[in-house]
C-alpha cells in the first residue's frame, strides 16, 4: 500500500505539471513580462486559482487548525473576514492599480513617493518573504509529509531532520518548477491543485464526523455540538489570544486590507490579468472560496480535538494526525499531492514575488540600469535560487517558534503591513501627502510595533495594529499638511496596459460576498451551532 501511495502522488504531480507546461508553452518566459506576470494572460479561473493557491498552504491548513484545536472557530477570522478585504481588492485597488499601469506594489509606491520609499517597501517584503513566509511554507509542508508517509520512521531519525530532508527536496522541486516556467507555469497548475484542494479539504472533516458518529455525518456534528459548543463559536472573548472579538473592526480588517489588497505576491496575480473584468471576476470566485475554506482550514481543528481530546501536545500536529486517522491508506499519495501542490504554490508565488521585487527595484535600476529584458529575466531566476536556498535552510527552525505556524508569519507581516496600507491608502486619496511623510511613517511604526512587542508583549498584537494604523495614517496625514508637496500629486493617465472596463455584475456580486460573510458568522454563533 505504501507503494501504491507514493506511485499515485508522483503520477499525478507528473500529470498536473505536464498539463501546466504545455499550456504555459504560449508565454515567452524569457521576457520579464512572461516571467513576472505571465505576459498578462491570466483569466479569472486561472487567477483566481493562482490566488488561492499562493494563499491556501500547509502553513494556514496546519496552522490554523492547530490554532482551532486550541480555541475553536474564532479563528475563522482570518479566512471569512477576508472576503471583505477582497472586494475591496476588486471595487477600488485592483481598478486603481490596473489604471496607473504598475506592476508592483512598489511601483505604484514610486511613483506616488519617491524611489527610495519604494526601496524601503521592497526591502521589507523581501526581508519578511525570505525569513518569514516561505520557511513556514516548507516547514509545515514537511510536518504534513512527515505524518503521511512515515519519512522520519522509515529512514530510521528523528523528526527535525526529516522535517529539514523533506523541506529541502519541496523547496528544489518548487525552484524547478519556477525556473522552467515562471508564473505562468505555476498559474496553471493552480487551478487544477485549486479543485484537488476543494474537494479533499471538504473530505478531511466529513470523514471525521462520520468516525465520530459511527458512520453518520449529522450524527457526528451532533457530538461536536454536545461536546464542544463553546468550540463552535466564532466569536472570540475581548481577551483572547486568537481573535478578540473587536479586533474585527480594525486590527483584523486592516490586517486583511493590508493582504489582500497591497500584499505583492497576491497584486501580482492580479496584475497579471488580461483585462480588469477578469480580475474582478476572479477576486469575487476567491471571496466566496475564502468563506467557504473555513470548513477545511478551521473546522477539522475541533474535529481533531474531538477525537483525540487534549492529547496532542504541539498543536500543530492536530490537522497531520487527523489526516492519518481518517484517510483510508490509498488515498495517501492523492492527498499528499493536493497538499504538494498548495506547499508548491505558495512557495513558488512568494519566491516569483521575491524576485519580481528585486530585479524591477534593485538589478535594473542599480545595478545594470541597461539590461536587456532577457537579462533582467535571468536575473530574476538567480535570484529565486538565492532567496529559495536561503528559505530551505531557515525552514527547520521553525520548529523552536513557540507560538504557533499562524502567528509566526502574522506577527512578522505587523513589522510593516499598516505603514504599506495606510502610503497606499492616502496615496489614493490624497494629493498632498508626501515620500518624507511616508519615511516617517515606516520609520515610527517600525519602531513602535518592536517596542510593543517588547514591552506590550501581554496586550494581542491585532489591538496593537488596530491602534498602530490609525496612528501611522494620522502622521502621514498630519506631515502632508504640515509640510505639504509644493504641487498637488496628480496620476498621469493613459498608462493602463490592459483593457478597464469593469465586470458588470462586480457590485451585486460584492454585496452577496458581504452577506455571506455576515450568515456564516451568525450560524457560528450562540444564535446558530454554538448553543
Amino acid at each position: 500500500m505504501v507503494y501504491f501511495s507514493v506511485l499515485s502522488f508522483v503520477l499525478i504531480i507528473a500529470a498536473v505539471w505536464f498539463f501546466a507546461y504545455k499550456k504555459s508553452r504560449v508565454v515567452d518566459n524569457t521576457s520579464s513580462e512572461g516571467y513576472f506576470l505571465g505576459g498578462r494572460s491570466l483569466t479569472a479561473v486561472t487567477i483566481a486559482g493562482s490566488i488561492l493557491m499562493t494563499n491556501l498552504s500547509t502553513e494556514q491548513i496546519v496552522g490554523q487548525n492547530g490554532q482551532s484545536y486550541m480555541s475553536g472557530m474564532e479563528v475563522m477570522a482570518w479566512e471569512v473576514t477576508a472576503a471583505i478585504a477582497i472586494v475591496m481588492l476588486a471595487l477600488v485597488f485592483l481598478p486603481k492599480y490596473l489604471k496607473y499601469g504598475v506592476d508592483t506594489i512598489s511601483d505604484f509606491i514610486e511613483r506616488r513617493y519617491d524611489t527610495t520609499t519604494k526601496r524601503i517597501v521592497s526591502v521589507l517584503f523581501i526581508f519578511t518573504y525570505m525569513i518569514s513566509f516561505l520557511p513556514v511554507v516548507l516547514y509545515s509542508g514537511s510536518l504534513v509529509f512527515n505524518k503521511i508517509f512515515n519519512v522520519s520512521e522509515a529512514m530510521g531519525i528523528d523528526q527535525l531532520m526529516a522535517v529539514a530532508l523533506i523541506a529541502a527536496a519541496i523547496g528544489i522541486i518548487g525552484l524547478l518548477y519556477l525556473l522552467m516556467g515562471g508564473l505562468s507555469l505555476g498559474a496553471f497548475s493552480d487551478a487544477v491543485y485549486g479543485i484537488g484542494l476543494l474537494i479533499g479539504g471538504l473530505s478531511i472533516p466529513v470523514l471525521g464526523l462520520m468516525i465520530l458518529g459511527d458512520g453518520s455525518l449529522l450524527g457526528g456534528l451532533d457530538v461536536v455540538r454536545t461536546n464542544t459548543p463553546e468550540k463552535l463559536n466564532s466569536i472570540g472573548a475581548i481577551d483572547s489570544d486568537i481573535v478578540p472579538w473587536p479586533t474585527l473592526f480594525f486590527g483584523m480588517f486592516f490586517n486583511n486590507l493590508f493582504y489582500w489588497c497591497t500584499n505583492q505576491m497576491i497584486i501580482q496575480k492580479t496584475l497579471a490579468g488580461r483585462n480588469l473584468k477578469e480580475g474582478q471576476k476572479g477576486a469575487m470566485y476567491v471571496g466566496f472560496f475564502k468563506i467557504i475554506g473555513a470548513l477545511f482550514l478551521v473546522f477539522p481543528g475541533i474535529v481533531a480535538y474531538n477525537i483525540f481530546g487534549d492529547s496532542l501536545s504541539n498543536p500543530d500536529d492536530a490537522y497531520p494526525s487527523l489526516l492519518t486517522a481518517v484517510l483510508p491508506e490509498w488515498a495517501y499519495g492523492i492527498f499528499g499531492a493536493v497538499i504538494f501542490g498548495a506547499i508548491l504554490s505558495s512557495f513558488v508565488g512568494a519566491l516569483n514575488a521575491t524576485a519580481t521585487l528585486f530585479t524591477l527595484d534593485f538589478y535594473k535600476p542599480l545595478l545594470r540600469k541597461n539590461a536587456t529584458d532577457k537579462q533582467v529575466a535571468r536575473a530574476g531566476k538567480i535570484v529565486t535560487v538565492i532567496v529559495g536556498t536561503v528559505s530551505i535552510l531557515i525552514a527547520p527552525l521553525i520548529s523552536f517558534a513557540p507560538a504557533g505556524l499562524y502567528h509566526v508569519v502574522q506577527q512578522f507581516n505587523g513589522l510593516y503591513s499598516m505603514p504599506l496600507l495606510a502610503i497606499v491608502v492616502l496615496g489614493f486619496y490624497s494629493k498632498y501627502v508626501s515620500a518624507f511623510g511616508a519615511k516617517v511613517t515606516f520609520i515610527f511604526h517600525v519602531v513602535a510595533y518592536a517596542l510593543a512587542s517588547f514591552f506590550l508583549s501581554h496586550i494581542h498584537y491585532l489591538y496593537t495594529l488596530s491602534v498602530l494604523f490609525l496612528v501611522d495614517v494620522f502622521i502621514l496625514w498630519m506631515i502632508g499638511r504640515i509640510k505639504p508637496l509644493e504641487q498637488p500629486f496628480e496620476f498621469q493617465e493613459g498608462h493602463h496596459k490592459v483593457d478597464l472596463t469593469p465586470w458588470k455584475h462586480v457590485r451585486w456580486v460584492s454585496a452577496l460576498v458581504v452577506i455571506t460573510v455576515l450568515a456564516t458568522y451568525l450560524t457560528f454563533s450562540p444564535l446558530g451551532l454554538a448553543k
